[in-house]
């Protein structure tokens, strides 16, 4: 028999649970109810989260978060609970992430195989233990230097954020396009996840988390400008900011690409592929 329902403050326990059996693919979900419970009033990070439960066990999940992304972990109910979830939200569906076949059955499910989108494919999933990350020799020597961003460097970053963004989101540049980009690197920056590779007295990289918990890391929005690719830049920031979640306690590092040639830089680190994600971005 199984129950589907809203999840409320107090549930938290129940939902840990089970994200943290699919850890390397339900970062954003439990890192957001850590950052801002159960409860949702529209700010930041909250969402509403439709659960499938069995025995008093949640067997799966759905959030329609507070910017329209419907996040999904549902490995048997991802159809009904992205109903349920959208029915009790009642907002609109800006994208979907997720396993790919549970994304495809959520997508189905609420009416949107046709919708137009800005991202729609499945990206390759790595992971990486962390006692087990190749640390590249420049970053060993200090040839290149690695290190959190300076006021002062801001412009110059949120630059890079925004050119992460069109190439990678598919976003255009425009002034609401600058803003969420700046908004999205501050907070990073602020909440200590954010990396910088130096070489010499020239920025050249940026590593950062997109969701960062105590035993596992997401690293997302890694830009090197396209005029310094193919030199280790991206290589030693990624390192870097792998090493610097090791020493807060974390085991595992996790990231998203669908471009083969950041992967060979990713498995010249240690991290292998353990899976696929579907990310789209409907507009």
């Amino acid at each position: 028999m199984t129950d589907f329902r809203l999840l409320t403050s107090g549930d938290e326990p129940l939902l840990e649970a089970f994200l943290v059996s699919h850890r390397d693919t339900s970062m954003f979900l439990r890192a957001n109810v850590r950052r801002a419970g159960l409860v949702y009033r529209g700010a930041p990070f909250q969402a509403v989260h439709a659960a499938a439960l069995r025995d008093g066990r949640v067997v799966g999940v759905v959030a329609h978060c507070w910017n329209g992304m419907m996040l999904v972990q549902a490995p048997e109910d991802a159809p009904e609970l992205a109903r349920a979830c959208a029915g009790w939200s009642q907002r609109k569906v800006t994208g979907l992430a997720g396993l790919p076949a549970q994304v495809r059955a959520a997508r189905s499910a609420l009416g949107l195989g046709d919708a137009a989108t800005a991202v729609d494919g499945d990206e390759w999933l790595y992971a990486l233990d962390v006692p087990k990350l190749l640390v590249p020799a420049a970053l060993t020597t200090g040839a290149i230097v690695c290190r959190a961003p300076r006021a002062e460097e801001r412009d110059t970053l949120c630059a890079w954020r925004l050119a992460y963004d069109i190439e990678v989101m598919g976003a255009s540049d425009s002034p609401e396009a600058r803003e969420r980009s700046a908004a999205f690197l501050d907070a990073q920056i602020a909440d200590g996840n954010a990396w910088v590779a130096v070489d010499g007295e020239r920025l050249v990289s940026l590593s950062a988390f997109n969701a960062s918990l105590p035993d596992i890391v997401q690293l997302g929005g890694i830009y090197t400008p396209p005029a310094l690719r193919g030199r280790g830049y991206a290589r030693a920031a990624v390192a870097a900011s792998v090493l610097s979640a090791g020493a807060r306690g974390a085991s595992r590092a996790v990231l998203f690409t669908p471009n083969p040639h950041a992967v060979r830089a990713y498995e010249a680190l240690g991290f292998h592929r353990v899976g696929d994600y579907a990310l789209i971005l409907f507009g």
